[in-house]
């Protein structure tokens, strides 16, 4: 990798089965992940994606643009933006995209970009991945 390489953008499918999986391996089985009663009684607009989850799509690109798992060093991101995920089988879509901003000995600074639809679901997302 070299500084300014824009690396290719990741799609991921989200849907219902994949929260429902989510929830059992994290122990987050909050009701707004899973019930669209409860997820607009508080306010969202349908059942919202965890927000680790979406970063973790985030850590699947980053280890595929890596060359494989074990090399992200670094990663961080704050969470703007629900991912909402229909009761459907065809679920919703996350495009992760990154560039390089620098390598260095140490590591590859990458700047990212997770979206779904025209929003941007992680608020200044950044990572290092080992040199």
């Amino acid at each position: 990798m070299h500084t300014g390489d824009v690396l290719p953008e990741q799609t991921f499918t989200v849907t219902r089965a994949d929260l429902v999986r989510y929830a059992g391996a994290s122990g987050d089985r909050n009701p707004i992940h899973w019930s669209d009663r409860v997820a607009t009684s508080v306010g969202l607009p349908g059942v919202i994606a965890h927000g680790m989850f979406t970063m973790a799509l985030a850590a699947r690109a980053l280890d595929t643009w890596a060359g494989g798992p074990g090399r992200v060093r670094e990663l961080s991101c704050k969470f703007t933006k629900p991912v909402v995920v229909p009761d459907d089988d065809t679920g919703v879509e996350v495009r992760v995209s990154g560039t390089v901003k620098q390598v260095t000995d140490t590591g590859v600074q990458v700047a990212l970009e997770v979206r779904c639809g025209e929003e941007k679901v992680l608020g200044q997302p950044k990572a290092v991945l080992l040199a």
